[in-house]
């Protein structure tokens, strides 16, 4: 059926959410090859049966598990004054014979709580009758149950569980689970029909959808939203920072790009600064309504016929941890990996290769990895996992002579294989890609099918082979386009293998490069809930504008919600060569990214400008290069509690109300804040949170607030939160050659701070160290330094 069809029948006032599947550009209205799965459209087609969430039947108060009843419903018309509404209205059973069937069926409904931050809410539409097995997206696969950190209470009309931070009541009826912070604040409650009876607009509540087409079922979770709450998170998302008040799907899919409403890395996984997050724990897909149609209600709309949510209590940092706890936290990566990736579209031969590396060293840009894009196969784009002969005289040497002289090798690859490629038939008759209904290949492509063990098995040793030539690691590319209705291994089909074909693709490659290399290391760009683990990921395809630019820090501060705390993103942009001065601007904002790689089309390499772009380019990455200590340290730091390395304001100030306001700064790591230069433009406007903060090009001193800041010889503004010691190094082209054995401190004291303090962790050591250092008459001293004996530490200079 149209959308405008719909539209006509005043549906589209229904639920809001239009029918049309959310495909790109003009394309949105028509059914395209791996278009973004929309099933907001189920919950607005009045052919369907429509089953509210009404009462507790019962509960066990021990276990957590109990009945929920739902109410039959459709939706019909009704005219008044000319204007048809759609309207819920209560209906009898429509099956035969009517002895079998029940009008309000009674369902499955339980609680379980993970920790005394985290509570598991599952509610059926039906009987799960698959075999439950172990969770992909879940660390250890289940999640833990841990009862004994909420206290049970019975109370007037329903039952309640209280932990240090919070309580939730299920109240009987009508059937309500409410969400509270540990000072008895609402934060969000399940939302009942009878909540929406004071408004003239039909509002779904939480329910589920039975299709009237094959009757199928999905879950409408539906949660309320009240005065004043922001959402964040739900993956790289490139829209608006804050996501109340937009309609988000959630399905993998190649965004061409990231200025549009489709993603990459879409993650089942959003936080409120109300005080908590929700964890939509499914691999099918997803749309979110979040306040879009009616502005106080959250209707998630599953795919699943289940819904399973994991609820977390806390600040953002809470949550975060809490989040990563049960999904898995970003390993922490090599150190050469935080190094410069220098990179194009594409290198083609061993010659130009080695040409890069010696430029790299000539013109004293330091890095330490080379990428060959797609362009190191016999024919372009043509992955079979071999150099090209011709133009690859010895690989093995050429990688060989580049680690000794500090640098890593990256390969791209993709796990599609066409007809033409030499691997093809052998794919296909090892039955070792995703299949079709008729058991054929659905594309012209086969499509590697991790979900089967010989898959893995077959691919890692094509890598395996390479790794041992002395590949330092692999571009994961692509992963978007896992057939929507194929059927594989596992016995399921793409609607709920699609989104999880990330996750596989990703841990293939992961788990390979950590038993044959020793670290945890990917370049990917598709993830699902739990890629986190695996890092790390960048952010597609940007265009070369200022709009894209802003759109990629968005995108990367919203992943950076979703629990990953290692994203790159393609210095300059990617889709043309880069204008001179975006590429100046954009630079060092890669350099004060988690991970920093020029790519794209040529030229990508900054001696191809011109000299005063080269100068600009080098100061950037020296500054880099020289704060790798700090940047080290804070990497560890984040793999270890869940956060992400380029991260929001309000993440270190929750409790600023103008820090959940930026989505145009960043903090990177803790304790320095990052202002990108969006325009052609040398000063621009920069929020301060709570405190004092100094420049870290002029020592500048600016009192929280709004300001207007100037860049420095470097084009980006950059500021240290006051009181803050920021660990540097001798400048070295490589991380292999520096000198960690010998430090300098940079204190950040503003007039009338005494004491100071920064993080520091050595590639040899076991723990991030805390360095304290104290004011004596005009100057500081070290106070306190539990890394004696293992490195010297010098106080440079006071800022």
């Amino acid at each position: 059926m149209k959308h405008g069809w719909f539209k006509k029948l005043g549906l589209s006032l229904l639920l809001g959410v239009s029918a049309n599947i959310g495909a790109n550009a003009q394309l949105q209205e028509v059914d395209i090859l791996n278009a973004p799965v929309d099933v907001s459209k189920d919950f607005v087609d009045y052919n369907n049966t429509f089953y509210f969430a009404d009462e507790l039947v019962d509960f066990d108060p021990a276990t957590g598990k109990g009945t929920v009843k739902f109410l039959r419903h459709d939706y019909q018309t009704r005219q008044a004054f000319n204007n048809m509404l759609m309207r819920p209205v209560p209906i009898e059973a429509n099956e035969f014979p009517t002895t079998e069937y029940e009008a309000s069926p009674v369902l499955p409904f339980q609680l379980q709580f993970v920790s005394d931050r985290t509570v598991r809410l599952k509610v059926a539409s039906g009987p799960q009758f698959h075999k439950q097995e172990e969770s992909l997206m879940l660390i250890d696969g289940v999640a833990p149950n841990n009862p004994q950190d909420w206290k049970y209470s019975k109370i007037d009309g329903g039952h309640r569980y209280t932990s240090a931070h919070g309580r939730v009541d299920i109240m009987v009826q009508p059937w309500h689970v409410k969400l509270y912070d540990e000072n008895g604040k609402l934060l969000t409650s399940t939302l009942h029909s009878s909540d929406v009876t004071n408004t003239y607009t039909p509002v779904l509540p939480f329910s589920y959808v039975r299709r009237n087409s094959d009757y199928s079922r999905s879950m409408a979770a539906v949660l309320s939203l009240e005065p004043g709450e922001k959402i964040f998170g739900l993956g790289e998302a490139f829209t608006q920072f804050n996501k109340r008040g937009q309609k988000v799907v959630l399905w993998v899919d190649d965004a061409n790009g990231v200025q549009n409403e489709t993603m990459y890395k879409p993650i089942p996984f959003y936080m409120s600064n109300r005080g908590y997050g929700v964890f939509m724990h499914t691999s099918s897909p997803i749309t979110l309504d979040i306040g879009k149609y009616f502005n106080a209600a959250n209707n998630m709309m599953l795919g699943d016929d289940e819904a399973d949510l994991f609820f977390f209590l806390g600040e953002p940092k809470d949550i975060l941890d809490e989040y990563t706890d049960l999904t898995g936290k970003s390993e922490m990566p090599p150190l050469w990996s935080f190094g410069f990736w220098m990179s194009r579209i594409t290198y083609f031969s061993e010659k130009e290769g080695r040409e890069i590396a010696a430029n790299l060293r000539k013109f004293k840009i330091p890095s330490d990895v080379i990428h060959f894009d797609t362009g190191w196969f016999d024919v372009d784009w043509r992955n079979n996992y071999e150099f090209a002969e011709d133009r690859f005289e010895d690989p093995v040497d050429m990688m060989q002579d580049m680690k000794k002289d500090g640098f890593h090798v990256s390969l791209w690859q993709l796990p599609y294989f066409t007809p033409k490629n030499t691997l093809f038939d052998e794919i296909v008759d090892k039955e070792l890609a995703v299949k079709d209904r008729k058991g054929n290949i659905p594309f012209e492509d086969a499509v590697l099918d991790f979900s089967n063990p010989e898959t893995v098995e077959w691919y890692q040793g094509k890598l395996k082979h390479l790794f041992d030539q002395g590949v330092g690691v692999f571009k994961v590319d692509f992963g978007e386009a896992a057939p929507a209705e194929g059927l594989y291994h596992s016995g399921r089909t793409g609607f709920y293998e699609h989104n999880l074909y990330p996750l596989r693709y990703n841990k293939a490659v992961a788990e390979l490069t950590k038993k044959e290399k020793g670290y945890s290391l990917i370049w990917a760009r598709s993830t699902w809930a739990g890629s986190q683990r695996y890092p790390l990921h960048w952010g597609g395809d940007a265009a070369t504008t200022n709009t894209a630019m802003s759109a990629t820090l968005r995108g990367g501060l919203s992943l950076g919600l979703s629990g990953f705390s290692f994203w790159s993103h393609d210095v300059g942009g990617f889709v043309t060569a880069a204008p001179e001065d975006l590429y100046r601007r954009w630079t060092p904002f890669g350099m004060l990214s988690s991970h920093v790689r020029s790519h794209g089309e040529p030229p990508t390499e900054p001696w191809l400008y011109n000299e005063s772009f080269l100068k600009a380019f080098r100061k950037a990455d020296n500054m880099r290069y020289e704060l790798m200590p700090y940047i080290y340290a804070q990497a560890k730091l984040s793999s270890e509690q869940g956060l992400p390395m380029m991260r929001a304001l309000f993440v270190e100030f929750p409790n600023d109300p103008g820090s959940w306001l930026i989505d145009d700064q960043y903090l990177f790591g803790s304790d320095i804040l990052v202002a990108p230069l969006f325009e052609e433009i040398t000063e621009r406007d920069v929020y301060l949170p709570e405190g004092k903060w100094i420049d870290y090009q002029t020592g500048k001193v600016y009192e929280k607030g709004w300001h207007k800041i100037k860049s420095g010889d470097i084009p980006i503004v950059v500021l240290v939160k006051d009181g803050t010691v920021i660990p540097h190094i001798k400048l070295a082209q490589s991380t292999q050659a520096m000198d960690w054995k010998n430090l300098n401190l940079k204190v950040y004291a503003a007039d009338g701070t005494n004491a100071a303090s920064g993080k520091i962790y050595l590639p040899k050591g076991n723990k991030v160290e805390t360095i304290k250092v104290s004011k004596r008459a005009n100057s500081f001293e070290i106070s306190d330094n539990p890394l004696a004996g293992q490195t010297t530490l010098k106080i440079d200079s006071r800022k």
